[in-house]
C-alpha cells in the first residue's frame, strides 16, 4: 500500500528539499508538481498555504546549493544551505499537527504533563486550567477542583480526533463534572461529549469521550427506514393509526435524538385530544419524556421531547411568594408548566362567584404540599376556608381555616356546615349578586375517598352533600376543593356528577399514583386527559442514584436537606376546562406555608344562622337511612337541628294511625281529585308563610302528604305565576 494522503502532505516537504540540493534548478518544477497535487487532494488552505511556502524555500536552497557546487567552491557551503529547507520542512510539519487540534482558547497557564505529545499536552492544560486545578488566573472558579483527567488515550485520524479518559476524584467524593461542563471548555457540542452512567460506576471514576472532531457521518441505510426527526413522526405519528394522523412534524429546537422541540399541524383541521400514551408509543419514548403544549390554533400543538427533564430542579415557594395572592382575575399560582411559564389555576371569577378543584394524587406525589400552598394563597388572598381531613393531622396549614373538621366525624360535620352555609346564603341572596358582601369560602375535602367510598358509614349522605355542592355553591361565593388518592370512579361514590361539575367548575390536578389505579381510560376517562396514565410517573427522575457518597458515614448526617431533584414530587398534570392537560410541577416547599402567612388573623365565615348554629348542625345527619331526601332548606335544617338527630327505630318506623290522623289531608289526597285540590291553598298558605324556599319533598313531608301528589299541584300554581322555581326551590311569587 502507498502512502495516505496525511503522510504525503507531511513528509512530501522534507522529501523535497533533499530533491532540490541534487536537482538544483530543476527542483521548481518539483515544487510546482507538489504544489498541484496538494490542491488535487483537496488540501485545506493552511495547509497548502504552508506546503507552498515550504516548496518556494526548499527550490531557492536547492538552486544556491547547485550554483555553489558548480563553481568549485566548498562542497560544505552547499551542505549549509540545507538548513534552512529543514526548518522550513520542520515548520510545515508542526503547522500541519496544529491544524488537527480544534479551535481552542487563545490562552493557557497549565503545565503539559511529562512525556505526552503535544495534543495530549493542550488538552491536559485546559482540563487543569479550567476543571480540576490547581490555576493560577485570579478570579476564575474551577468546575470541580480535584476532578483530575486519568488515563488519557488519544484516537487521531485524517477526518476525526477524540479523546478518552477516566475523571478520578478521591475516595468518598462524587463526580459532578457535566458533559455540559468539558463542551463548553474545548468549543464543541454537548452533543459530542459522552460520560459513563454512574449507576455501572463508581461514584469518583466515571470513564468519559471527547470527539473533538468527528468525522461526517456516512450511514450505510436501507431505502424506506426512517431516520430523522420528520421521518419517523411521519411514519409513525402521522399515520392513521397514529397517535396525531395527518399531522405534519417542524423542528423549532434540535439538540439530538431525544432533546427536541418542535410544532405539529394538521392542515384546516383541529387536531383535537392526544392520547399520550400513543404517542409515546409511537416515538418509543417514556410518556414523562413528552409534553405536549396546546396553541391557540386548534390545528397546531406544540411537542416537546427531553432527555433531561425541565422540570428536575423545581421553583421555590419563598421565589414566588408574591405570586400566590389572587390576581385581578381570580387566579393564584399553583407551579411551572413544562415550558416554564407559571401554571396558574382560579379559585374565584369576579362577577361569577367562586371555582373547583380536583386533585388527584398518591401517597408521597406532593398533593398535601399542593393542598397546603391552596390554604396559604386563600389566606393570602382574604378568602375564608372550611377544611375536612378524615384522616387526622396531615395538613400542616390546618390553623390557617376558618374551621377544621381533623378526623372522620369532624369531617363530615365540616361538610355538613359547608352546605348549611351554602343554605344560608341561598335564602339570603335570593338572585345571585356580586361582588358579595359576605367572603368568598374555599371548602377543602382531602382523602375524600373515606367519606364517599361505597364501604363508609357517611357514604349516602356525603355523596348527596357533594353532589349538591358541586352543583350549587359556585354562584354562592363557596369553591370546593376535593382531593382523592385515586381518579378511580369508586373514590367519588361512583358519582359521576361530582366528577363532571368538578371539571367544568373550575380544573383538575393530576399526580402521581399507584399501579394499576391511575389510568385516565376506560371508566375513569377525562376529557383533554386521554392516553395519561399516572401510575407512569416514576417516583424518581431518570438516571438518578442514591447519592450514598454525599453522606456523612461517621454517623447519620442531620443537616442533608431535600433537594427537588430528590424525588418528583408535585410533578404531574394541570387541565383546565377546554383544554389539553398540560405537564406541570408543584412549587417545592423550601419553607413552610405557614411561615409566609404573616400575622394576619384566619378569614372568617360571616355571621350568619348556620354559623350560629354550627355545633348543631355538625352533628346532625341531612338525610334519611336510604340517602334519600336531603334537606333543602336552611329553616328545616334549622328545625331538624334543634330537635337532635332522630334514633334508628324512628326512622325506619312507617306512619302509625296517629299520624294518619294528624295529617287528614294525606287521607283526602288518597282518596280523589276533589281532596287533592284542597293542596293547592295550602301549599300556597306554607309558601308565604315560610322565610325561605323548599324542595318539592319537604312541602310533601310538612303538609304530610306524598310528594307525587304535591308536584302536579306545584306545576299548576306555577301556570297561573302564583309560585316560582329556582333551581327546585320553591318560593311564593
Amino acid at each position: 500500500m502507498g502512502p495516505t494522503r496525511e503522510q504525503f502532505i507531511q513528509y512530501a516537504p522534507a522529501a523535497l528539499a533533499v530533491a532540490a540540493a541534487a536537482a538544483g534548478p530543476w527542483s521548481a518544477i518539483a515544487a510546482g508538481a507538489a504544489g498541484a497535487g496538494a490542491w488535487a487532494i483537496s488540501v485545506s488552505a493552511p495547509a497548502l498555504r504552508s506546503l507552498i511556502a515550504c516548496g518556494i524555500t526548499a527550490t531557492g536552497c536547492g538552486i544556491a546549493a547547485h550554483q555553489v557546487l558548480a563553481s568549485g567552491m566548498n562542497p560544505l557551503f552547499a551542505l549549509g544551505l540545507a538548513v534552512p529547507a529543514g526548518a522550513a520542512a520542520l515548520a510545515h510539519h508542526r503547522n500541519l499537527a496544529g491544524e488537527l487540534l480544534p479551535a481552542l482558547p487563545a490562552t493557557t497557564t497549565a503545565a503539559a504533563g511529562a512525556g505526552q505529545s503535544s495534543q495530549a499536552q493542550v488538552i491536559t492544560a485546559y482540563w487543569m486550567e479550567f476543571i480540576s486545578g490547581p490555576t493560577q488566573t485570579e478570579g476564575r472558579k474551577l468546575i470541580q477542583a480535584g476532578a483530575v483527567l486519568a488515563h488519557l488515550g488519544l484516537d487521531v485520524g485524517d477526518e476525526h480526533m477524540s479523546f478518552t479518559g477516566i475523571i478520578t476524584l478521591p475516595q468518598g467524593q462524587q463526580v459532578r463534572v457535566k458533559p455540559a461542563d468539558i463542551a463548553s471548555v474545548y468549543g464543541i457540542p454537548a452533543s459530542q461529549v459522552e460520560m459513563g452512567d454512574p449507576k455501572h460506576y463508581a461514584p469518583n471514576a466515571l470513564p468519559v469521550t471527547v470527539h473533538l472532531r468527528k468525522a461526517p457521518e456516512q450511514p450505510q441505510i436501507a431505502a424506506g427506514i426512517p431516520t430523522t426527526v420528520e421521518e419517523l413522526w411521519a411514519a409513525h405519528v402521522a399515520i392513521p393509526d397514529g397517535a396525531m394522523p395527518g399531522t405534519a412534524l417542524t423542528l423549532t429546537r434540535y439538540d439530538g435524538p431525544l432533546d427536541w422541540e418542535g410544532i405539529a399541524t394538521r392542515e384546516r383541521k383541529a387536531i383535537g385530544a392526544v392520547n399520550l400514551q400513543d404517542l409515546a408509543g409511537n416515538l418509543d419514548l417514556s410518556s414523562i419524556q413528552i409534553a405536549l403544549a396546546p396553541t391557540d390554533k386548534p390545528s397546531q400543538m406544540g411537542v416537546r421531547v427531553m432527555k433531561e427533564h425541565a422540570l428536575m430542579h423545581g421553583t421555590m415557594l419563598s421565589d414566588v411568594v408574591d405570586e400566590l395572592a389572587m390576581d385581578s382575575r381570580g387566579y393564584v399560582r399553583l407551579g411551572t408548566y413544562i415550558d416554564a411559564n407559571a401554571a396558574l389555576v382560579p379559585l374565584a371569577q369576579p362577577g361569577s362567584g367562586a371555582r373547583h378543584l380536583y386533585l388527584v394524587g398518591g401517597s408521597r406525589s406532593g398533593k398535601s404540599g399542593i393542598l397546603e400552598q391552596i390554604l396559604l394563597s386563600a389566606h393570602k388572598s382574604r378568602i375564608a376556608v372550611i377544611l375536612a381531613s378524615p384522616q387526622a393531622g396531615t395538613i400542616a396549614g390546618a390553623g390557617l381555616a376558618a374551621h377544621c373538621g381533623d378526623g372522620l366525624d369532624e369531617a363530615m360535620g365540616a361538610l355538613r356546615l359547608a352546605y348549611a352555609v351554602m343554605l344560608d346564603r341561598e335564602a339570603r341572596y335570593r338572585t345571585p349578586r356580586f361582588p358579595f358582601t359576605d367572603p368568598l369560602i374555599e371548602f377543602i375535602l382531602d382523602e375524600a375517598h373515606m367519606l364517599l367510598l361505597a364501604s363508609s358509614q357517611y357514604h349516602l349522605e356525603a355523596k348527596a352533600i357533594v353532589e349538591q355542592l358541586t352543583r350549587r355553591s359556585l354562584k354562592r361565593g363557596i369553591g370546593v376543593v376535593l382531593a382523592t388518592q385515586t381518579p378511580l370512579a369508586e373514590d367519588l361514590g361512583n358519582s359521576t356528577v361530582i366528577r363532571s361539575q368538578l371539571l367544568i367548575g373550575g380544573g383538575a390536578v393530576f399526580l402521581r399514583c399507584a399501579k394499576g389505579q391511575g389510568s385516565l381510560v376506560g371508566t375513569n376517562a377525562v376529557e383533554g386527559a386521554e392516553g395519561i396514565d399516572l401510575s407512569m410517573i416514576p417516583p424518581q427522575w431518570p438516571g438518578q442514584y442514591a447519592k450514598i457518597a454525599d453522606r456523612d458515614m461517621s454517623g447519620l448526617d442531620t443537616e442533608a436537606a431535600a433537594r427537588p431533584e430528590d424525588g418528583t414530587f408535585g410533578l404531574g398534570y394541570l387541565l383546565t376546562p377546554g383544554s389539553q392537560a398540560v405537564q406541570f410541577r408543584s412549587l417545592h416547599l423550601d419553607v413552610a406555608p405557614v411561615s409566609l402567612a404573616g400575622s394576619l388573623p384566619p378569614v372568617a365565615v360571616e355571621d350568619c344562622e348556620a354559623w350560629r348554629h354550627r355545633e348543631a348542625i355538625m352533628r346532625t345527619p341531612m338525610v334519611d337511612q336510604r340517602g334519600k331526601n336531603l334537606i333543602g332548606s336552611l329553616a328545616d335544617l334549622l328545625t331538624k337541628a334543634e330537635q337532635g338527630p332522630p334514633s334508628a327505630a324512628q326512622q325506619g318506623q312507617p306512619a302509625g294511625p296517629q299520624q294518619a290522623q294528624a295529617h287528614p289531608a294525606s287521607s283526602a289526597g288518597s282518596a280523589g281529585g276533589d281532596a287533592r285540590e284542597l293542596l293547592k291553598p295550602r301549599i300556597l298558605e306554607l309558601l308565604r308563610s315560610g322565610s325561605s324556599p323548599m324542595t318539592a319533598e319537604t312541602i310533601a313531608r310538612k303538609l304530610g302528604t306524598s310528594v307525587k301528589h304535591v308536584r302536579p299541584r306545584l306545576s299548576e300554581l306555577k301556570g297561573r305565576d302564583e309560585v316560582i322555581n329556582e333551581n327546585t326551590l320553591w318560593r311564593a311569587a
